[in-house]
C-alpha cells in the first residue's frame, strides 16, 4: 500500500555494491532530512552475494529483491515499490552525488515531469568514464535517439534522473536491460512530458563495474531500431486504414 506521507523515493539498483552502498544510502537519507522532506530509500537488489542487503537493511532502507538480472529489471522492481510522489533514480556505486537531490526535486515541484542529469555539460572527474564511452559510445547512442525519435537530450544515458509518479505511469516502461535508459527518453518524448536536463558531476565508481560496453551498446541500438520499426509499421497501418475508401464509406470490408 502506498503511503501518502512519503514525498520522495530515492531508488537505487544494486548488485554486489557493498563497497559504496552505505555511502549512497547515508548521503540520500541525510540530504532528505536536511531538506525537511519525508522520504525513503529503496534498494532494488539484483541478486547480490555480498553484504549489500545486510548493509541496506541495517541503514533502514527498504529492500526489494529482483531475481531477474538486468538494469531495467532491477529498476522495474524498485520503482514498483516506491511510494513517493517524486522519484529519484541513481546507481549505488557512488558515481552520482546523492547530496544533490534538491536540484532533482525542485523542478518536479515546478511542474516538470522528468529531470535528467547531464554529465557532459557538468563535470566528468578523471577516471569516471572511459575515453571510448565518453567520445564514441555515448555521443553515438544519444545521436541515434535524436535522429530516430526527435529527442533533444544530449546525455541520454545518464543514470541519475527524477520524475513524478504520474510521469512514470505514463511512460509504461518495459525493458529489462541497459536499454531501459533509452526507453525512458523515447517514451517521455512521445508522451510530451516536460523534460529538463541539468549539469551534474560524475565520479569514478567504487567496486567492480557491471557494464559490458559492446553488449549493452548493442542492446540500446537493437531496442531503438526495433521500437522505431514497430511504431512506423503501426503508423503506416493506421494511415492506410484512414485513407482507404473501403474502410471509410461505411461499406463492409
Amino acid at each position: 500500500m502506498k503511503s501518502e506521507n512519503i514525498e520522495v523515493s530515492v531508488v537505487m539498483p544494486c548488485l554486489n555494491e557493498e563497497e559504496t552502498l552505505d555511502i549512497c544510502i547515508e548521503k540520500a537519507q541525510k540530504t532528505l532530512r536536511e531538506l525537511g522532506i519525508c522520504g525513503e530509500v529503496v534498494i532494488a537488489d539484483n541478486g547480490s552475494t555480498d553484504d549489500s542487503v545486510v548493509i541496506a537493511e541495517r541503514l533502514g532502507a527498504s529492500v526489494v529483491h529482483q531475481p531477474t538480472r538486468g538494469y531495467g529489471a532491477a529498476y522495474l522492481a524498485g520503482l514498483a515499490a516506491a511510494q513517493g510522489q517524486y522519484i529519484i533514480m541513481g546507481d549505488s556505486d557512488d558515481t552520482y552525488d546523492f547530496t544533490d537531490l534538491e536540484r532533482f526535486i525542485t523542478p518536479l515541484q515546478n511542474r516538470y515531469d522528468l529531470v535528467i542529469g547531464n554529465r557532459f555539460k557538468g563535470k566528468i572527474l578523471p577516471g569516471a568514464m572511459p575515453w571510448a564511452r565518453r567520445y564514441i559510445g555515448n555521443p553515438i547512442l544519444s545521436g541515434m535517439l535524436r535522429i530516430l525519435f526527435g529527442t533533444y537530450i544530449s546525455d541520454s544515458h545518464c543514470g541519475m534522473r527524477s520524475f513524478t509518479a504520474e510521469a512514470y505511469k505514463q511512460m509504461d516502461l518495459k525493458t529489462t536491460g541497459m536499454e531501459f535508459a533509452s526507453e525512458m527518453v523515447i517514451k517521455a518524448v512521445q508522451e510530451n512530458l516536460k523534460i529538463l536536463e541539468i549539469p551534474i558531476t560524475y565520479h569514478p565508481r567504487g567496486g567492480e563495474s557491471k557494464l559490458n560496453a559492446i553488449r549493452d551498446a548493442w542492446r540500446h541500438v537493437r531496442f531503438m531500431l526495433k521500437y522505431k520499426l514497430t511504431n512506423q509499421t503501426e503508423h503506416d497501418k493506421q494511415s492506410t486504414t484512414s485513407t482507404d475508401p473501403k474502410k471509410t464509406d461505411g461499406s463492409p470490408p
